[in-house]
């Protein structure tokens, strides 16, 4: 049986009401607890195999494990990232979901993906997430994003008008349903299907998408990861909001301002030795296909 090497201790994170963590996580449990690793719940797994009592919060998990293994689809995933990137821990997603772009691992590479990051094989690429703070009134809200932070309008509003600053130079002004500013990791998400590009993780960089915008001329933008990027809510704006990650939301006023650096801490995300970026895209994107 394989050395655990630096893991020690392996936290599980799984996607809420997933009927097959039933099947996959008492397995799972004992083949770490085989290879000597103490292993740790959050409250979702736990429930899954009918152990609640057993059960942490993700952020006390983050704060004792060296290793997170998530299971579930992105969105579990990019709730997992905020919790590791600032301890520094690496997580291993094996995807439950759907189209999971981060989510590169698939069930049946479970254990031989397991095996290769105990046994120190598994690469490991650094990625670039994003500080996203809101400025209201001297008081300010933070909050780290691997994908994207968007400042949208509400679901019954007309198009919002923001000013975008770069460095402190005025860019433009925005009429539009929205302004998205993404990481390289978050180019194949929301910043995709509103027609940006998509941007190796390896290329430091920001993305800056505008989301049905009224001027034909408005067009996805890319700047260095080095860039400080405000967007200012017109004093005429209602019902804005700025969403992050696609997870968590708070409302505008008129005059906020969000301004979105990179962030000093980088989340570490495992991957599978034999597939690369471009084949993962040409999987999920079915480049190629008839």
């Amino acid at each position: 049986m394989s050395s655990l090497c630096q893991y020690k201790t392996i936290g599980i994170f799984s996607r809420p009401r997933r009927a097959i963590l039933a099947e996959i996580v008492p397995k799972l449990l004992d083949w770490l607890h085989q290879r000597g690793a103490a292993t740790l719940m959050d409250s979702e797994t736990a429930l899954a195999v009918n152990h609640s009592e057993e059960g942490k919060t993700r952020h006390e998990i983050a704060q004792r494990a060296d290793l997170l293994l998530v299971l579930g689809g992105d969105g579990t995933l990019l709730a997992a990232a905020r919790e590791a990137a600032p301890h520094g821990i690496p997580i291993l997603p094996i995807n439950l979901g759907g189209l999971g772009f981060l989510t590169s691992f698939t069930l049946e590479e479970l254990y031989p993906g397991l095996e290769q990051t105990l046994e120190g094989c598994a690469p490991v690429s650094e990625r670039v997430m994003l500080l996203a703070e809101r400025v209201n009134d001297g008081t300010a809200l933070t909050q780290r994003v691997l994908n994207e932070a968007v400042v949208h309008k509400g679901t019954l509003a007309r198009m919002i008008e923001v000013e975008l600053y770069i460095d402190g130079g005025f860019v433009c002004r925005y009429r539009a349903d929205g302004l998205i500013v993404a990481t390289p990791t978050g180019s194949t998400a929301y910043s995709m299907s509103a027609a940006g590009p998509i941007v190796h993780p390896a290329v430091e960089s920001i993305l800056i998408t505008p989301i049905c915008p009224h001027s034909l001329n408005d067009r996805p933008i890319v700047v260095p990861d080095v860039s400080t990027i405000e967007v200012c809510v017109e004093e005429n704006a209602d019902s804005v909001f700025l969403s992050m990650d696609g997870q968590t939301g708070v409302p505008l006023q008129p005059g906020d301002r969000v301004k979105i650096t990179r962030a000093e801490e980088r989340l570490k995300l495992i991957h599978p030795p034999n597939k690369s970026y471009f084949e993962i895209l040409r999987s999920k994107l079915k480049w190629g296909e008839a």
